[in-house]
């Protein structure tokens, strides 16, 4: 370790104008009394990434990165230092060398901790060669080599102090003593391998013999881990607890909420529980609160995409919906739409079912039809704050899409969400809740359609030659080559092919012909023509467009073609 340089990271990454001597000024104040490195705060504050300070370390301390989720770890290396040494110092040794079996390969996020290093050193009698590599990937692996072990134990303890002491279920479901209570332990262990895998939604399922835990990746359920049913009670019992809702209710449906922090960032837990024939079932939708008001830029948008989603937000007035199923990100293009729109000038009041994240600066109203607080009524109310925009999370019924049209004809702009497959079949969906055509006509300014597909892993996707019939599909000439690219499976994707979703999008702003249209003869398929001939491009080729650029696969592709029409 004798030839390494110490490097004071704040003064490499001002040479490199990342950031400023103010910011690094700012950034040490907030370390102060905290155990934090000023690496993470730096990143906290989002000024750098976590890959700025490798590459910054990488150059001025002459290092090699180690990209954890495309190397095979060796489990004897593995093996040669204790879990919670790794947990606490942030280290996994990776690999012998194979020139000198004497030296171990430790990926460290700190290459600069001389003091872990010489204690891995007097630990295995080895030599170390660090390596560096970021927090949340050395984190994740952590989580992938340990996660399910401490699970198991967790779950082993349980049995144990359940037999030893005669605890009820509820009791040790209410012991918050984190450090001795093993069904804690297991639900937060449960929660934090969700939101490091990237899961959506987690699944606890009793069975007649077992629980079964599967997390929603990519769109896809996988299933996690099973546990003996003797458990089901005191899961359910503690998400229960840590989510809000009444332990001693078991047959009725209860939703509840967590707040959560994992690895410094927040999160955001809807819980569903629902008594089935072995137990209470749990759904939990993870979000987290940086996901939903993100930049727009990062949702995916085309540049002409952009350009019309920007004209529709400068509206002063009318309605702009956003349709798609569940799942398909119409939450996060809300409130990314809402984050733009959110300046001091302006009132912006929401009304929704239930409040997915909160937004600073802005007015969240939660729908509580025990109080009678529909979103009609809340609508109503809302319309004597003086609000400039109005979001309502869903417009269900008929009611409601009367009171947002009639507030987006009296000068307010009312963004919303329903649960149509095109941007044309909303129009006559407005119709059949019983809005005059000429009313939808004056008043909506815009329909964005949406669908989330997976990305291909860019480590291991598969190039192949197109066939005639797919090349027709993609509206490419037959006679052409064309390379496309199918899922492999890597260790970088975790074997499934697929890594991240991208939203594909279909942009209608309401033209004067569209208007025409509506009040004429409001038909969808007539419609879509109109606005395709305008130049709309559909969701099909949205999704065509993200197979020829290799982003995503022709199954997937074909998916969006069915559902959308």
């Amino acid at each position: 370790m004798a030839g390494y340089k110490r490097v004071r990271l704040g003064d490499a990454l001002i040479e490199k104008g990342m950031i400023t001597q103010e910011q690094l000024g700012e950034a040490l104040e907030k370390k102060k009394g905290t155990k934090m490195k000023i690496g993470e705060v730096l990143v906290e504050m989002k000024l750098v990434s976590e890959m700025d300070i490798v590459d910054v370390l990488c150059e001025q301390m002459d290092i090699e990165y180690v990209d954890l989720r495309k190397i095979v770890i060796d489990e004897a290396a593995v093996g040669t230092i204790d879990e919670n040494f790794m947990k606490k110092n942030l280290v996994i040794p990776f690999a012998f060398d194979e020139k000198s079996p004497n030296i171990l390969k430790v990926a460290m996020v700190d290459p600069m901790d001389i003091f872990a290093i010489d204690d891995i050193g007097i630990i295995t009698n080895m030599q170390v060669k660090a390596y560096i590599s970021t927090q949340s990937m050395i984190e994740s692996q952590l989580d992938k080599l340990f996660g399910n072990n401490e699970a198991m134990a967790a779950a082993e303890q349980f049995r144990k102090e359940r037999e030893a002491e005669g605890k009820t279920v509820e009791d040790i479901a209410r012991d918050d003593d984190v450090e001795n209570s093993p069904i804690v332990q297991l639900v937060k262990n449960i929660l934090e391998q969700a939101v490091r895998k990237r899961a959506s939604d987690i699944h606890i399922e009793p069975g007649e013999f077992q629980v079964r835990v599967r997390f929603r990746i990519d769109g896809s359920l996988v299933q996690i881990m099973n546990y003996d049913i003797s458990l089901s009670q005191a899961i359910a019992a503690r998400v229960k607890i840590i989510s809000g809702m009444d332990i001693s209710e078991k047959r009725k449906p209860q939703d509840g909420r967590i707040a959560m922090t994992v690895d410094r960032k927040d999160y955001d837990v809807r819980v569903s529980a629902l008594p089935t024939v072995h137990g209470e079932k749990i759904v939990m939708r993870v979000t987290g609160k940086e996901a939903l008001s993100r930049d727009k830029a990062n949702l995916g948008f085309n540049d002409e995409e952009l350009d019309k989603f920007d004209m529709l937000l400068k509206n002063p007035h009318g309605i702009i919906l956003v349709t798609g199923p569940t799942g398909s990100g119409k939450s996060t293009t809300l409130y990314t739409a809402l984050s733009e729109l959110n300046t001091e000038d302006v009132n912006i009041i929401t009304v929704e079912d239930p409040v997915e994240a909160d937004l600073e600066g802005i007015n969240q109203v939660q729908v509580n039809n025990k109080a009678d607080m529909t979103f009609a009524a809340a609508l109503r109310s809302i319309l004597r704050q003086d609000p400039d925009i109005i979001m309502i999370g869903e417009i269900r019924d008929g009611e409601t899409a009367e009171i947002a049209v009639k507030a987006a004809i009296t000068g307010h702009l009312v963004v919303s969400t329903l649960h149509t497959n095109s941007t044309a079949s909303s129009i006559t969906r407005l119709i059949d809740m019983g809005i005059e055509p000429y009313m939808i006509g004056d008043s909506v300014v815009g329909v964005i359609a949406q669908r989330l597909v997976k990305r291909l892993c860019p480590e291991c996707k598969k190039p192949r030659e197109a066939t005639e019939d797919e090349k027709r599909m993609l509206g490419v000439d037959p006679t052409q080559s064309q390379i496309i690219y199918e899922p492999s499976g890597c260790k970088a994707c975790g074997d499934v092919g697929y890594f991240g979703r991208i939203g594909v999008y279909e942009i209608l702003p309401v033209t004067s012909g569209i208007r025409t249209q509506i009040v004429q003869d409001a038909v969808a398929d007539k419609i879509k023509d109109i606005a395709v001939k305008e130049g709309m491009h559909t969701l099909r080729d949205g999704a065509a467009s993200l197979v020829l650029k290799g982003v995503t696969g022709y199954k997937d592709m074909m998916k969006i073609a069915y559902e959308a029409g």
